[in-house]
């Protein structure tokens, strides 16, 4: 027997709790579909647990650093436990029990659209003028000879480990890969990442990989540039990586990190005349994907963040509610939370110099501009990066390598977003002493 909802949510991630908790708020009868976790990918196996994993050694990394202070024990089982609390034991029975108290009905099975206005579902067919798409993405997992034999670990089994191993083969440096490396040095496992690209976190400008592998470097990590996997092999109980050259890496266990793919297959798209594509499900600046059909989150391909895909989810309850709503993806952080942390906001120079804008640059050390740098930390860290369109006298892009770049960065980010003149950003004035301080200096560094 067929159901009737006014929304049927496919996917309960960061993007679909968002659009169903918001579609509910409008009084409107909803069903959110979701095959695992009510919470999705960041909330149990991602975001969520990486960065609880990590707080505890930056912790003793950043005692080591000030002056004075001895450096505390760090105790795995504790940190293990809490990270356990902090991903409910992978139970959402309370996140089931919530929504449904909201009157939400929650089904807990895959589902699939079957025609507009129609999803299937664990042998239920629910009808419904608005289908959000909020399905996700998975684990990239190259074609590499061997390596479904040899087996490897995704971020799912990297941070819900019980046991830190005494190696760890990361292959890609990109974010995953570079906290996840930095979490397990931290731990005492020799790490070693394999990186195809001549720079880690090689969708940043370039001096962002060349100061984050340093720092990287100075902790112990191993970390090969420009190599290339050809093979996987088991031998003498270690994973073992075969690189192009011929160069063989081993460890007790090997994580691949070399990005996500848009969740579009299995889901039904063809039924509403929507040819699956890799790169994402194709949204217009309303987040629509059809006619009553939105995509929010991962699925569409725009930005794989946790906070891209909320917001996409306030855009689509937004339009479905009748209010004007249009997306802008110019001003979103991207940040990595490794120690120290890398942030950005807006274009990288490669984008700016495609775009044929006339652009000025400048980049500053913290620690030889500003004086908080040196109250943070002894031997201080710390470089911002600016860029800035000559002609119009905006900024259009900013990065830091620096600690708490990740608060930070938002100060470039409204910059950027509300295009604030370069003349009112250097009569603005920031507390002293403060990281802050050093977008005046980076400022003044641009040749306008």
């Amino acid at each position: 027997m067929d159901e009737r909802y006014d929304a049927v949510v496919l996917g309960s991630g960061p993007a679909g709790e968002v659009a169903v908790s918001r579609l509910a708020d409008q009084g409107l009868r909803v069903a959110l579909v979701e095959r695992e976790l009510v919470g999705g990918e960041c909330a149990y196996w991602a975001c969520i647990p990486s960065k609880t994993l990590l707080r505890p050694p930056e912790t003793r990394a950043q005692a080591r650093r000030a002056a004075g202070v001895q450096e505390p024990q760090q105790r795995w089982a504790e940190v293990a436990k809490y990270r356990d609390y902090m991903i409910r034991d992978l139970d959402d029975g309370a996140q089931v029990d919530s929504y449904e108290q909201q009157g939400v009905t929650v089904i807990k099975a895959a589902g699939r659209i079957c025609g507009a206005g129609r999803v299937e579902v664990d042998g239920r067919v629910l009808e419904t003028e608005r289908i959000v798409i909020a399905t996700g993405s998975d684990a990239m997992i190259p074609p590499i000879d061997g390596l479904e034999e040899v087996g490897y670990w995704t971020n799912r089994e990297a941070t819900t480990v019980q046991q830190i191993p005494d190696s760890v083969l990361i292959l890609g440096g990109g974010p995953v890969g570079v906290e996840l490396a930095q979490f397990f040095a931290r731990f005492g496992a020799h790490v070693t990442i394999v990186q195809s690209a001549d720079r880690l976190v090689d969708r940043e400008d370039p001096r962002v990989g060349q100061l984050i592998a340093d720092h990287l470097r100075e902790e112990g990590i191993d970390i090969r540039l420009g190599a290339t996997a050809v093979a996987a092999q088991r031998r003498d109980g270690r994973r073992v990586l075969v690189l192009e050259d011929g160069e063989e890496l081993a460890a007790q266990e090997l994580l691949i990190a070399t990005g996500r793919r848009p969740r579009i297959n299995g889901i039904g798209l063809e039924s509403l005349g929507i040819q699956p594509d890799p790169k994402g499900i194709a949204i217009d600046e309303r987040c629509r994907a059809g006619d009553g059909v939105w995509a929010i989150g991962d699925v569409t391909g725009v930005m794989a963040f946790t906070h891209v895909g909320m917001y996409q989810g306030r855009i689509a309850c937004a339009d479905i509610a009748g209010h004007p709503a249009k997306a802008d993806y110019t001003a979103i952080p991207r940040v990595v939370f490794s120690d120290p942390e890398i942030a950005a906001v807006g274009l990288t120079e490669q984008q700016a110099r495609d775009r044929g804008i006339d652009i000025a640059t400048s980049h500053i050390s913290l620690a030889a501009s500003i004086a908080r740098p040196w109250t943070y930390e002894q031997d201080p860290r710390g470089d911002l990066g600016l860029l800035a369109d000559r002609t119009q006298r905006v900024l259009i892009g900013a990065w830091a390598v620096a600690p708490l770049a990740g608060e930070w960065i938002h100060q470039a980010a409204l910059a950027i977003k509300t295009q604030t003149s370069i003349d009112v950003l250097r009569d603005t004035v920031a507390q002293f002493p403060t990281f802050s301080e050093a977008y005046l200096k980076g400022v003044e560094a641009l040749e306008l």
